[in-house]
């Protein structure tokens, strides 16, 4: 038997944004039917050269697979190689045989896409018209693209550090009514994603209105923060995973300080997609999505992914393993 290999290239021609809705969505389900199984991703950090490893294997409906990705800010400014790439293997659960090889940052900027605009779809209110985006890297884009599928915007205001930046993402989405605008104005949108690497608060708690959801995506590794500690102290707080957001999400800093605890956290999104727990309540509640990235994402995108590049006979089979 052979493996698959799969290239970024071949994978994004395959795989398109409603099929990862659907696989993401899907999978949360499962999560809260406690139908998948998925430890906390592990960490391996390199301080010489201020990045870290992560691996993040899961199970889910007989799939099986480990995601192996990196965090190496400073390579944008090397101008080398993206700062966040993946890798993941695809495997046979019942005989453990690795049927696929394939990049998988793709995967990881689709699925957290995905997981945020799944997230507003549930936790924001019922009149969104506006949308904010802190940060204009590769999850910005993804974040812009997932929500776009599901909300239609009126205005979307945008910012970041980095002056360049913005001048690009908005030139590349010029058909949507992208504005720059201050973190203040930004942060005072119907929904605001934040998609930093930031390790303090960048989004002030006197910024926030009344009803604003907020997708908490950067803050994915201990000691990364992007909210004031007292948004999350006045939210209802959706996690991703219970281990995996006090440990590194959003939340772990409120955490460890004692400002939150983990009675604050309602719930995770698979609860209240599966219908376990309620999500808003009313338009005046704050929400706060805390994603940290599953596995069991990865390996749901995966499946798909796999199984459509053998339908269309797409991608390279080698003898991989000796047998």
């Amino acid at each position: 038997m052979k493996t698959l290999i799969l290239t970024a290239e071949e994978i994004r021609k395959i795989i398109t944004v409603e099929e990862v809705i659907i696989a993401v969505e899907d999978v949360f389900r499962l999560q809260a039917k406690k139908l998948t199984l998925m430890p906390a991703k592990i960490y391996l950090p390199i301080e010489k050269y201020r990045g870290d490893f992560r691996a993040m294997p899961a199970y889910v409906e007989g799939s099986a697979g480990i995601k192996w990705v990196n965090s190496h800010p400073g390579n944008l400014k090397k101008g080398l190689f993206p700062s966040v790439m993946a890798v993941l293997i695809y495997s046979d659960p019942e005989t453990g045989f690795p049927l696929a090889i394939m990049d998988a940052t793709i995967i990881t900027n689709y699925r957290t896409g995905a997981a945020g605009a799944i997230a507003s779809k549930y936790l924001a209110h019922k009149n969104v018209k506006t949308l904010g985006l802190i940060g204009c890297g590769k999850q910005a884009e993804t974040q812009l693209l997932f929500h776009n599928q599901i909300f239609q915007f009126i205005e979307i205001y945008v910012t970041d550090r980095n002056e360049e930046r913005i001048k690009k993402f908005i030139k590349k989405f010029a058909k949507l009514p992208l504005r720059k605008s201050s973190s203040e104005r930004v942060a005072g949108c119907d929904i605001l994603c934040t998609t930093t690497p930031s390790r303090g608060p960048i989004v002030r708690a006197e910024w926030i209105k009344p009803g604003t959801h907020i997708n908490a995506i950067g803050a994915d590794a201990p000691g990364k923060q992007e909210l004031d500690s007292n948004i999350v102290k006045k939210a209802k707080i959706v996690v991703d995973d219970y281990e995996q957001a006090t440990r590194s999400g959003e939340i772990n800093i409120p955490l460890s300080k004692g400002i939150i605890s983990e009675k604050n956290i309602h719930s995770t999104l698979g609860e209240v997609i599966a219908g376990i727990k309620p999500g808003r309540m009313n338009d005046k509640e704050i929400t706060v999505f805390d994603s940290t990235g599953l596995a069991i994402q990865d390996i749901a995108v995966a499946k798909v992914i796999y199984e459509k590049a053998k339908k269309l006979k797409i991608g390279t089979e080698v003898n991989l393993v000796g047998v």
